[in-house]
């Protein structure tokens, strides 16, 4: 049924035990991945008159390391189960569309990700992406809710 699934990561305990399950899920049904994470944009700081150039290419630096990081912990788990995976990184602000882009862009026909749980007041003011993608998205999303965090 399903044959490409796309897989955000954030880094968190919970995202990481998330994608261990996608890479279980794909080995299962013979699907393969793509490992997908978007970096924080600079854009708010961009002008800031203090900010040099060198500042800027650290904090990208830093970033793209970082990201580096999260997705080769997917691609070693999907490696270490015969998963074939791709791994992509964007910049963005607003993770959900970035999510969806990718998806649509990389022609995966589900979504595999995290929820992080957050009710009440908390999720009002930090908000779920995992909500934005199930609110705005027309690609099936598999929410995986470990115990994780």
């Amino acid at each position: 049924m399903f044959q490409h699934l796309l897989v955000p990561t954030d880094g968190s305990a919970l995202s990481r035990d998330t994608a261990l399950q996608a890479v279980r899920f794909a080995k299962s049904i013979d699907a393969k991945i793509t490992a997908f994470h978007a970096m924080p944009e600079l854009r708010l700081l961009a002008n800031h008159p203090g900010l040099t150039p060198e500042t800027r290419n650290s904090f990208v630096e830093q970033a793209r390391a970082h990201a580096d990081e999260l997705l080769a912990f997917v691609k070693e788990a999907a490696q270490a189960q015969s998963v074939a995976c791709q791994t992509v990184m964007v910049s963005s602000d607003h993770p959900h569309e970035a999510i969806l882009r990718a998806a649509l862009d990389r022609d995966c026909d589900l979504i595999f990700m995290a929820s992080h749980g957050r009710r009440g007041i908390e999720g009002m003011l930090v908000g779920s992406e995992t909500q934005k993608v199930l609110t705005h998205g027309k690609i099936p999303v598999l929410v995986w809710r470990g115990q994780t965090e």
